[in-house]
């Protein structure tokens, strides 16, 4: 595994990950009605440094086989396609405040990085392998936006 190419893919981890700093939850996502299961606070930013360390580690090793196999070429375009609508989803809940629209992010992004992880496992088990836990994780955040959603019917967007 390249250092050179884990550090590109770490810059563009820590790129999406800039928008919880710029976005960050605050007093209204406080105010929302949430689920009895959502995680506390502190886990966010370690799991997200746990994923984004994963990511580009996967990314890098699967980066060393792309000139022998188009699956691993596939797979380097859905881990642009994954990190990129990653990217939009802090702007959007916290941002816009569009519920909603998070969902249909996090849906766009589940389906992103399920196929991420495939074409990962396909290639190289290992990197397939460091996938699993972003699947899981994006799960959940799928099942915690939707509830929100759902618990707050009434939430106004950011209007601009």
């Amino acid at each position: 595994m390249s250092l050179t190419l884990f550090a590109v893919y770490f810059v563009a981890c820590a790129c999406a990950g800039a928008t919880g700093a710029i976005f960050s939850p605050g007093a209204w996502y406080d105010s929302l009605k949430k689920p009895t299961w959502v995680p506390p606070n502190w886990l966010f930013p370690v799991a997200w440094s746990t994923l984004y360390i994963l990511m580009s580690i996967s990314a890098a090793r699967i980066s060393g086989l792309a000139g022998e196999n188009e699956l691993a070429v596939l797979g380097l375009a859905f881990w642009a396609v994954q990190i990129a609508v990653n990217t939009l989803w802090t702007p959007i809940f916290f941002g816009l405040r569009r519920l909603g629209g998070g969902m249909l992010v996090l849906t766009l992004l589940w389906l992103s990085v399920f196929a991420t992880c495939v074409l990962f496992w396909s290639v190289d088990w290992v990197s397939g392998l460091m996938f699993v836990p972003y699947v899981i994780w994006v799960t959940v955040a799928g099942a915690l936006n939707f509830s929100v959603w759902r618990l707050n019917p009434g939430e106004k967007p950011v209007t601009l």
